[in-house]
């Protein structure tokens, strides 16, 4: 069944009432086009590797627009609408119309979801139940803390008594999954545990824990790096052992990203079900696999398990998706097979790729793998154990089906 999402458009930092303190949006400068798998062939740069991944937008749409783009789209699918997602570069709750927005979005009697909100835009505590009234299931409400002070001095929330009202009253009749980018020293230990307490009392059916960036190295692509000078980042393994403990704490389902899902095991959950790797394609030829630092030993494991022979070589980059340019040039190339498999969503256009990984003089076979190959939490939060099985099944046996027909 086909799903819908309106898209409001909008600025992060200007149509959201101001950047938070951790926004990783905060400080952009002007960046030059990345380049991406969907650029033309000889052009650098697409609308999606240059506005879409910076949110570049003039503003919010008008409610005309909106309403327009919205016609134009349902007159595209067939059967029934499964399901309405809001989202834009701007906070829906900041939208000058947003009581319009959610009438025009609740009359096509489909399940109504926001995709995110920090809740910045709700100044009066009625919106909660005209929202449920509306038909609103599911919300995504970046809650940073229940203590309205640090909402107020990290978020810039003008009203953080009246948001953590509305969220309290969506808790009680919505499905309601909040996050929180944890600010060592700002928002974790006492404070966290209070912040998830709170939540669980309320009703809230998840937690998504946001480990906060600060480097290049950790995400940090837009030229905007340190957004807070001086603040202490969560090692991987720190932030994993922090999800883990607040898992074992509370009942509703608590997970991190960039890792991890106790609940599921994700990320790569595969690699702890023998007989599904058994049922993966054997890998039959050699290429080198190039992902981020996060995703390399799972991935290396995954596919020793599958014949072997590959080699899983990570840069430095946290995060697979977010592998630049400047990744690959810093590559030792003499480390490289005749064949190279990038991640099929790093921003890097694939003629400089082919040029930077061959600046040897080898001539190596460059090919893009799978968009992905696993669920991070912010995609397991809605999904079960054996749906996240189904898509690492499906994707990793992609790649092994790229290896093999490219492979040495």
């Amino acid at each position: 069944m086909p799903q819908l999402t309106i898209d409001i458009g909008g600025r992060p930092g200007i149509d959201c009432r101001g950047f938070c303190e951790y926004c990783y949006f905060r400080r952009v400068k002007g960046v030059h086009a990345f380049g991406c798998r969907h650029c033309p062939p000889f052009t650098v740069g697409c609308a999606y590797c240059t506005k879409s991944v910076q949110e570049r937008y003039p503003g919010f749409k008008d409610l005309q627009a909106v309403a327009e783009d919205t016609l134009a789209s349902l007159q595209l699918m067939s059967g029934e609408i499964s399901r309405v997602t809001i989202s834009g570069g701007g906070d829906p709750s900041c939208y000058p119309k947003f009581r319009e927005l959610i009438e025009i979005s609740a009359s096509m009697e489909a399940p109504l979801h926001i995709g995110y909100t920090s809740g910045k835009g709700f100044d009066d505590p009625a919106i909660a139940q005209f929202l449920i009234d509306q038909g609103l299931r599911e919300i995504s409400f970046t809650v940073f803390s229940v203590n309205p002070s640090l909402r107020r001095q990290y978020m810039h929330d003008p009203t953080p008594e009246v948001s953590l009202h509305v969220l309290e009253r969506l808790c009680e009749e919505v499905e309601v999954y909040a996050a929180a980018v944890v600010l060592p020293g700002v928002n974790d230990r006492e404070e966290l545990l209070r912040t998830a307490e709170w939540l669980e009392e309320k009703g809230a059916k998840g937690l998504i824990l946001m480990r906060f960036a600060n480097t290049r190295e950790q995400g940090l692509i837009l030229d905007n790096a340190p957004i807070r000078k001086g603040q202490r980042v969560h090692s991987v393994e720190e932030f994993r052992d922090l999800v883990t403990l607040m898992h074992e704490r509370f009942r509703i389902k608590i997970s991190g990203t960039p890792l991890w899902d106790p609940e599921i095991g994700s990320p790569f959950v595969i690699r702890e079900e023998k007989e599904l790797l058994d049922c993966l394609p054997r890998i039959q030829r050699r290429a080198t696999v190039i992902t981020g630092t996060i995703a390399a030993p799972f991935l290396r494991g995954i596919l020793d398990q599958c014949g072997g022979g590959c080699q899983v070589l990570p840069v430095e980059k946290e995060i697979a998706c977010l592998i630049t340019r400047e990744d690959l040039e810093g590559i030792d190339l003499s480390c490289l097979g005749k064949t190279v498999i990038l991640p099929g969503r790093a921003f890097v256009h694939d003629r400089e790729a082919e040029k930077i990984l061959t600046a040897d003089g080898c001539n190596r076979e460059v090919v893009r793998g799978p968009d992905t190959l696993t669920a991070d939490a912010e995609t397991s939060m809605g999904m079960t154990r054996a749906g996240v099985l189904d898509l690492e099944m499906e994707q990793i046996a992609a790649l092994i089906r790229i290896i093999n027909r490219y492979g040495e």
